[in-house]
């Protein structure tokens, strides 16, 4: 059957379309095609559950789409994985890429606080650290644990992700996310670059981790947010920064004293978070280091004060058996395909008179979109132009004498 176009609208609606995907990250930007509803799984816990299914649950390998344990011990020499009381792990190789062992890779779980690490990444590039937030009634109101922001009062954004990644403060978390000109616009951005490093579990709907309906990610993205963090040297000083203070008002200031005792009582140990929630129970981030092999472990719905030594006995593990077992499945990289293109920087620390500004952040049009929109336009032309002649072969044809036979046009 031959598909006729209808008119210039369908040509305009063609181009908007194509453009509209590229910017809002669609499958034109290379994103990952949606699962069948046979084969996606969600596994969400407490009032965070939701039917969000896994846009690819074998995201990293086939291995990762299982809800059990997935290890290759080697022939000889095996040492067993330890039993840690958590629904879901990755241990990961962070130079290599290489999973060497996991638990429900891809079951979605509530995030809690390890979400901050993801808002901290998409975050630090955008803002300059010497800029000042004004801080709003929103950020101020936020649910504990906080530092103890004051509405309308201005605060240094170095600061503020102290505060973020030292204490885990929520109102930290507002602040910094409405410093790229909106909640709403800051929530988009920190979605975008979940997609960008291909974290297609991941669904944020607050930037500090608190419970929203439907927020979840899975021990295989948080792996892959922990590899992008260990690539932002800006993050790796604050999240390895084991005191500092906030300035809440210039008379009171208070301590900020880093909760991830990895790195003081773990050999090696350099970075990541702690998070809980009622919903979540106890998430972990853990990044260490040792003879230049430096891992990740990730850790979901873990027993409650249990998070941390959880995550040290799968980096023992793991610092033992790397290179001696056979992987399971690989951390993958961003694509290359999604541009976003950066926000300028603020200027210097500026006076509680001018507000800190960061330009939009829009997702660049990829060439092969580009490309598609140049056909549709070219088609776009070709069609007006048949369509004027026609117009110019009716005028005639109503000029011509009136026994003259009429044809349809196709």
């Amino acid at each position: 059957m031959k598909l006729r176009a209808r008119g210039p609208a369908v040509v305009v609606t063609g181009i908007a379309a194509v453009v509209g995907l590229a910017v809002a990250g669609g499958p034109v930007a290379g994103a990952a095609p949606a699962a069948s509803a046979g084969s996606a799984r969600a596994q969400a816990v407490g009032p965070a559950a939701s039917a969000h299914p896994v846009a690819r649950q074998d995201v990293g390998g086939s291995d990762m789409a299982s809800p059990g344990i997935v290890v290759h011990y080697p022939a000889t020499g095996a040492i067993p994985l330890p039993h840690v009381p958590a629904s879901a792990y990755v241990i990961a190789d962070a130079n290599t890429g290489q999973v060497l062992a996991a638990e429900d890779a891809h079951g979605l779980f509530a995030p809690a606080s390890t979400l901050k690490v993801l808002t901290a990444i998409t975050l630090i590039p955008l803002l300059n650290p010497n800029a000042t937030v004004l801080a709003s009634p929103e950020a101020a109101q936020t649910e504990q644990y906080d530092v103890g922001l004051i509405a309308g009062r201005r605060y240094k954004v170095s600061d503020l992700f102290n505060a973020l990644l030292l204490i885990s403060a929520n109102d930290a978390a507002v602040a910094l996310t409405q410093a790229t000109g909106s909640l709403a616009k800051g929530m988009a951005l920190i979605n975008a670059e979940a997609h960008h490093l291909q974290a297609y579990d991941v669904v944020a709907k607050v930037p500090n981790g608190l419970p929203a309906d439907g927020q979840v990610t899975s021990a295989y993205d948080q792996a892959l947010i922990a590899r992008q963090a260990l690539a932002t040297p800006a993050f790796m000083k604050y999240d390895s920064t084991l005191s500092a203070t906030f300035p809440v008002t210039p008379r009171e200031i208070v301590p900020l004293v880093n909760q991830n005792r990895l790195l003081t009582q773990y050999p090696g140990g350099i970075g990541g978070k702690i998070g809980w929630t009622v919903a979540a129970e106890a998430t972990y981030i853990g990044m260490a280091r040792r003879h230049g092999v430096t891992l990740i472990v990730t850790v979901l719905h873990c027993t409650s004060l249990q998070e941390i030594t959880a995550g040290e006995q799968l980096l023992n593990w793991g610092f033992a058996m790397d290179g001696k077992v056979r992987p399971v499945g690989e951390l993958v990289r961003p694509l290359p395909a999604l541009t976003v293109k950066r926000a300028k920087r603020a200027g210097p620390a500026r006076s509680a008179a001018g507000p800190a500004s960061a330009s939009s952040a829009v997702p660049a049009l990829p060439l092969a979109t580009g490309a598609a929109a140049v056909i549709v336009i070219v088609l776009s032309v070709g069609w007006l132009g048949r369509r004027r002649r026609r117009s110019a072969t009716a005028a005639s044809a109503a000029a011509a004498p009136a026994s003259q036979d009429h044809q349809q046009a196709d």
